[in-house]
């Protein structure tokens, strides 16, 4: 019969046949003797080798879990094994789905009131990492900008400070400034100007916080792809943009990208009180960007009658965006309103010597590879059975150097 002997955690399995030596890593397992537990915090119990049925050691709260970033950061967190709670407002069926992110207890639900603080510390007191992915396209007759973006971030940086967490990451916006460059309206992206002094609020309350400064961001329905794809954004077969697109400079990032870099920052001890810039690995004019996705959707000058034209002299466009804001304000049809338009149109700066995804070791993923994938349920004769090379493949488009 084999014997299994343990020496200094080498398993030596003696066999009839001779000597067999295996070496492996010393694991833990529910039937070992009881630990003694030499602290009652959760990111000291680490266990297993790793991945989504094990524990890393990080408990992180993810504020705005449901929204559109908030599904892929949860999703990387829960792959290397952190412990996620998920405080959520309003339908708890949003946030349901998040479930799977995570192993069996290793998700864990909370509702919460971005005005209540109670419910807030409730929601981190257990926690080491905090993310804050909270925020507004638009305002309306409940939360304004102010309120999401400044007051609200303030609250849950301070309130993480108090409650002990280690790190606290906040999620700004590139462009973000006190006074924006006005262009669809006379006093500029109010959207911008709250995503400033929201930063500067979490700065003074949580000195050390992380901040992600993102472009315009792209994915699985984003507000970017599909802004410019639905109908509601054209006139009939024409795209107004400013100046045609052409005085506007575009640098959109990946979502997944974002998201990679959010868990690296979250890893990497080194990332305390660092601000970095989230945004892809090409920069592109507006103009060629919004005509390469009409060629990956079928609908483009040669097939459909697509065409661009100067916003600035089509009052009606200017009509139809207020029409659309006062038929649905709280969710305005084809992501069409003021703010949206206004920050449209504000070119990305990426500051030299602020640090960028890919000092996170994020390996940036190219518009080229994602977005016919991303497009293709806006194709014009979608469930057309097309012969081989019957459609030419889009030019990609083409990026500043």
């Amino acid at each position: 019969m084999a014997s299994l002997i343990l020496v200094n955690g080498v398993h030596l399995a003696k066999q009839q046949t001779g000597l067999l030596g295996i070496v492996c890593l010393k694991a833990n397992y529910s039937s070992d003797a009881p630990r003694k537990v030499k602290t009652t915090s959760l990111a000291a119990m680490k266990r297993g080798t790793g991945g989504r049925s094990s524990f890393n050691g990080i408990v992180a709260t993810v504020f705005g879990s449901t929204g559109f970033l908030g599904r892929y950061v949860c999703n990387k967190l829960g792959k290397i094994g952190s412990q996620v709670i998920l405080p959520y407002r309003a339908d708890h069926y949003e946030a349901m789905r998040l479930k799977l992110v995570g192993d069996l207890g290793q998700v864990l639900f909370h509702p919460y009131d971005l005005r209540d603080e109670e419910a807030i510390y409730k929601a981190v007191k257990y926690s080491n990492v905090v993310i804050n992915l909270v925020g507004r396209d638009w305002e309306t007759k409940n939360f304004t900008f102010k309120d999401v973006h400044v007051d609200g971030a303030r609250r849950l940086a301070r309130i993480a400070r108090e409650a002990g967490v280690e790190k606290f990451v906040h999620v700004s916006s590139l462009n973000a400034s006190p006074n924006p460059q006005p262009f669809f309206t006379k006093e500029g992206s109010k959207f911008l100007q709250s995503k400033y002094y929201g930063e500067q609020a979490v700065r003074e309350e949580f000195p050390d916080a992380i901040v992600f400064r993102p472009s315009d961001i792209y994915g699985q329905e984003d507000r970017f792809l599909r802004y410019y794809a639905h109908i509601w954004r054209r006139q009939f077969r024409a795209m107004p943009l400013w100046y045609k697109g052409e005085r506007t400079i575009k640098q959109p990032v990946y979502c997944s990208d974002l998201a990679q870099g959010i868990v690296n920052a979250i890893k990497d001890s080194d990332s305390q009180g660092q601000t970095y810039q989230a945004v892809g690995p090409r920069r592109y004019k507006l103009s060629a960007l919004v005509d390469w996705f009409h060629q990956v959707m079928r609908k483009d000058e040669k097939w459909w009658g697509y065409y661009r034209y100067d916003l600035r002299y089509d009052p009606t466009f200017r009509v139809k965006v207020m029409l659309t804001e006062l038929v649905s304000p709280s969710f305005p049809i084809g992501d069409l309103h003021t703010e949206r338009v206004e920050r449209e149109y504000v070119s990305d700066e990426v500051q030299k010597g602020v640090p960028t995804l890919e000092d996170l070791g994020v390996n940036l993923t190219y518009m080229e590879d994602q977005v016919p994938w991303e497009l293709r349920p806006y194709r014009a004769a979608l469930y057309y059975d097309a012969e081989l090379d019957e459609f030419e493949k889009p030019t990609p488009p083409q990026y500043i150097q």
